[in-house]
């Protein structure tokens, strides 16, 4: 039988028509928080911020002036200041290189991106802070600056070297993807390579990312890890049957293990009718669906922004500052500032943290 996330995909609508509406939906249309929920949402945010999972603009940095992303770039939907204004703290740069990229060039562009980011990092000092720990994770986020960790690299850019995937945590790398690697590709998922990556993912501290990997591969990878894995990019399969999702006996495992799903804002990813766009209300329907079948220890923020401005997206979180529509919608729904606490910041710090006692042999 087919794995259900190799079977072929039939977008939904989503935002973001060429007319400058979204799919047939007006920006009027867009859901409008409260702003009684909109107020404590604030306040919430400035105590706990958020760990975005899966920030996609390094593919963009050969393009864009470090000038405009300190004061503002109007062509993306991300910059420094809506970065704040959203209330992030923390956020995982994305290293994927570009699907066109040859597998020759793939190690060759990560290593350039990674340049990017750490250049882009060290040219915005009192904005930017590179984190390797949980710890430093904290210590920038209370000295004012947000948290910058680097990855996932793709499971393709490893190659099938191990000193490749040494070499990316010298750099400051902390999160890997196994999708898309030759060794993660096998009829049982992992092969016995693709066991040692993992495994020496764990003896590093490297995150293994588990998004966009078979379901069969997902299942494999936790039960050979002992650390924590993330999703940096997910949301509920069961909600959304896309292939970057993750089904419910995944999630259910992953509750054992431990780790967290980064539910995605991507509308194709989140949008639950094809005839309709995507909004902020399915985003945190997947998020309700991971918490009821995961439990709330497992969840996480994921914009995926990095994109131009003009790209599809979800209504009601169209660029970086849009965190606290979210988290106002989920107290319209009545969720405990606890679980809020624990999505934003808590869980994602927490994984890094017990990555870390995995690799010390704690």
């Amino acid at each position: 039988m087919a794995d259900l996330q190799d079977l072929p995909y039939v977008a939904p609508a989503t935002a973001g028509a060429p007319d400058g509406t979204t799919g047939g939906v007006t920006a009027a249309e867009a859901p409008t928080p409260a702003e009684t929920d909109l107020a404590r949402a604030r306040i919430l945010l400035a105590a706990q911020l958020v760990v975005d999972g899966h920030n996609t603009l390094a593919q963009e940095l050969d393009r864009t002036h470090h000038h405009a992303l300190q004061h503002g770039e109007a062509a993306l939907d991300t910059d420094i200041p809506r970065i704040r204004a959203g209330g992030v703290g923390a956020q995982f740069w994305s290293l994927h290189v570009p699907r066109s990229y040859a597998a020759d060039r793939l190690i060759g562009g990560t290593l350039d991106l990674i340049d990017a980011v750490r250049t882009l990092i060290e040219s915005c000092p009192e904005a930017l802070r590179l984190a390797l720990t949980a710890a430093e994770m904290a210590a920038a986020r209370d000295c004012g600056r947000i948290a910058s960790l680097l990855g996932p690299v793709s499971g393709a850019a490893l190659g099938d070297s191990l000193g490749t995937l040494r070499a990316y945590h010298a750099l400051g790398v902390r999160s890997a993807g196994v999708a898309g690697a030759r060794w993660a590709a096998g009829p049982d998922g992992l092969t016995p390579f693709g066991q040692d990556v993992v495994r020496e993912m764990n003896h590093l501290g490297v995150l293994v990312d588990l998004s966009g990997a078979s379901t069969d591969t997902m299942r494999h990878v936790l039960d050979v890890t002992k650390a924590p894995v993330i999703l940096s990019h997910s949301a509920a399969y069961a909600l959304t049957p896309h292939p970057a999702n993750v089904t419910d006996d995944v999630l259910r495992r992953l509750r054992a293990n431990g780790g967290v799903c980064m539910v995605s804002f991507a509308p194709d990813q989140v949008a639950r009718l094809r005839e309709a766009p995507a909004t902020l209300r399915d985003v945190v329907d997947h998020l309700e669906h991971v918490r009821e079948v995961a439990g709330p220890e497992c969840l996480g923020l994921a914009g995926s922004y990095g994109m131009a401005t003009h790209a599809p997206h979800t209504i009601g979180l169209e660029d970086a500052s849009c965190y606290p529509n979210l988290i106002a919608e989920l107290l319209h729904r009545d969720w405990p500032e606890t679980d809020i606490a624990a999505l934003t910041w808590g869980n994602a710090a927490r994984v890094v943290r017990e990555a870390e006692a995995v690799a010390r042999g704690a």
